[in-house]
């Protein structure tokens, strides 16, 4: 089942894409003890996360922040070399920090992974937006197949 508002987001380890590249980190330590955003997306360099969901997120990241929000962090089962290079070429700077669930373990336990075997992608995530606060899911937005809508910067700062 997929986790839900007031669900604990799991203790997972994962990568998180810095200025040094990326780092061993975990959940506990992305979102404990803050207010954070996290949307997913299917894959780094695919077309619509590269051209609006990150960018949309690294434009809006100061409008978020501004509303108390700690931090901003993108999540994709992609591997941290690939994650790295998608920071770079979209520019993410300080406005948006990758986070890189390349074996899918953080994904599959939240329970919002997908089959993407027919576009040559395998276990991918979801596309989703969620906002928690120290650990804890307050708001939850995951999107039908195809769709950009309630996972967008612009729909979590509505639900700030």
């Amino acid at each position: 089942m997929a986790i839900q508002v007031g669900d604990k987001i799991p203790s997972v380890k994962v990568k998180v894409i810095g200025p040094e590249g990326q780092q061993d980190s975990t959940t506990d330590e992305l979102f404990g003890g803050k207010k954070a955003v996290l949307f997913a997306v299917p894959g780094a360099f695919t077309p619509l996360c590269s051209a609006q969901h990150l960018p949309g997120f690294i434009e809006k990241a100061a409008e978020i922040k501004s509303k108390g929000v700690d931090a901003v962090y993108c999540l994709s089962v992609n591997d941290g070399f690939v994650m790295d290079a998608w920071a770079k070429d979209r520019g993410a700077g300080d406005a948006v920090t990758l986070v890189a669930d390349g074996s899918a373990d953080l994904t599959k336990q939240l329970g919002l992974e997908m089959d993407g075997s027919k576009f040559g992608m395998g276990t991918r995530s979801q596309r989703y937006a969620a906002i928690i606060e120290d650990g804890v899911v307050t708001h939850l937005g995951v999107e039908a197949p195809a769709k950009f809508e309630v996972s967008s910067a612009d729909a979590i700062l509505e639900a700030l």
